[in-house]
Order: structure tokens, then C-alpha cells, then sequence
């Protein structure tokens, strides 16, 4: 929607979950000298390791055939001329991770989080890792942020949630936030990098729905609250590389 080339690639190899977040059930086509095509779908040019090997069969690879494959994704892949090329990688330090940044000058790395402790800690040795590698980190997204709930209630002026009043606007519409586990985990391990936490992306049904639908949020309903986080993510994360 800004206007940029843009190309998703998704190289969790153990599970891959771009064809069904984005609903596509295409296989890319093959040129005659063996160079995939990536699917053109929402305004992006889209790759998967879900295309070829389908998202119900499991993966059983060593790490040499997983760098490999890594390799195969942006040597044998047409992407022509893009502003971003977005991974999305499997967690942890893996063989995908290594083989990118031994072959590939990347411009940057976004850590993503959840908020508890047990979370952190493996979060903590994959942008470590990062930064080994001379891959700079970005900023970091805490995920699954609270329970977000917003609703409507007539005839109502005060309202009350888990104990805690809820400011109930003139129209009778609300917002609340209730964290279901400890809050923070994004912003303390961004303030341990020292770089921008980017955003709270909260649990919501709308999320769910849209990914199982195969329809994004920021897409079907752009208005949404967690649409506005999303759009907001994405902008920060242009001005900090630019």
C-alpha cells in the first residue's frame, strides 16, 4: 500500500505457514531453465518452501540439505527488482539462519517475542546470534501482547472487568487490554539491544479468523485496532532502515 516492491519469502522449512495465512493454494510455475517464478499475490511477490513440499508432509532434512534448499530460494528464484525482500524464519539459531548470513549481506534482523521469561530466553540467544554475524538488529515485536477485547454496551456508564473499571465512552463503546501472562518482555529485551520495541501485537480473534481465512486482518478490515499496529510496525520498521 506505500507504494514499494515487495517480496515475502518464507523459509521456516519445518513449518511453513504463508500458504494458508495467505490462502493460496497455487504452486509456483517453472521457467525452462529450472528458475521458479514466485506467485504474485496482495501487490507481493510470494515463496514458500509450503509450495513444493505441501503443508501436510513432514520434513525429516539434515543440515546440509536444509542450507541447500536456503541457497536454492534465492539463486533459483526470479524475484527481478524489489525494495524488501521480507524472511520469515524458522525460531531459534538453526541451519537457515546460518546459511543467510554466511551468504548473504542482510540489512537487518526484527526479533520477535512473546512476553514471558521462558520466551526471552531463547529470544535472547537468536538476536545474540544476529549480532554475532555482524547482522544488525532492527528493533523487536512482542506478539501475543495481552488479550485485547473491545466491544459495546447500552444503557451502561460503568463497567467493570476482572475487578478494574473500564472508561466506557459517550456512544457506549469500550477498549481493554488484560494481560494473560507478565507484560514487558518486548520492551525489556529491546531496551537489552537497545533498539526500538517496534510494537504489542495482542491476541485477537480478529487475527485468528482473518489467518484461518486466509484473509489479513490489515487487509479485510483496515480500521481495526490491530490493523493500526500492524500498519504502524511496517512503518517503523521502513524509517529505521532508511
Amino acid at each position: 500500500n506505500s507504494g514499494y516492491e515487495v517480496g515475502l519469502l518464507d523459509l521456516d522449512i519445518y513449518g511453513p505457514s504463508l500458504p494458508i495465512i495467505l490462502g493460496i493454494n497455487e504452486q509456483p510455475d517453472l521457467t525452462q531453465d529450472k528458475k521458479l517464478i514466485p506467485l504474485d499475490h496482495m501487490g507481493m511477490k510470494i515463496m514458500s518452501f509450503g509450495f513444493i513440499s505441501g503443508n501436510e508432509t513432514p520434513v525429516i532434512w539434515r543440515g546440509p540439505l536444509v542450507a541447500r534448499m536456503t541457497e536454492q530460494f534465492f539463486r533459483d528464484v526470479l524475484w527481478g527488482e524489489l525494495d524488501y525482500l521480507i524472511l520469515d524464519l524458522p525460531p531459534g539459531t538453526g541451519d537457515v539462519q546460518l546459511t543467510l548470513t554466511q551468504k548473504l549481506k542482510i540489512d537487518g534482523a526484527i526479533i520477535v517475542t512473546t512476553p514471558q521469561n521462558m520466551a526471552l530466553a531463547d529470544v535472547k540467544k537468536g538476536a545474540d546470534m544476529f549480532r554475532k554475524v555482524h547482522t544488525p538488529v532492527l528493533g523487536v515485536v512482542e506478539n501475543m501482547s495481552g488479550l485485547f477485547l473491545e466491544g459495546e454496551v447500552k444503557n451502561e456508564k460503568n463497567l467493570f472487568i476482572e475487578g478494574q473499571p473500564v472508561n466506557v465512552e459517550k456512544d457506549g463503546r469500550f477498549a481493554i487490554r488484560i494481560d494473560l501472562f507478565k507484560r514487558g518482555g518486548g520492551k525489556i529485551e529491546s531496551e537489552r539491544l537497545n533498539v526500538p520495541l517496534l510494537g504489542e501485537i495482542p491476541i485477537s480473534q480478529d487475527i485468528m479468523e482473518a489467518t484461518d481465512t486466509g484473509n489479513p486482518i490489515v487487509l479485510q478490515n483496515p480500521e481495526a485496532h490491530v490493523s493500526k499496529i500492524y500498519n504502524d510496525i511496517a512503518k517503523k520498521v521502513v524509517d529505521v532502515l532508511n
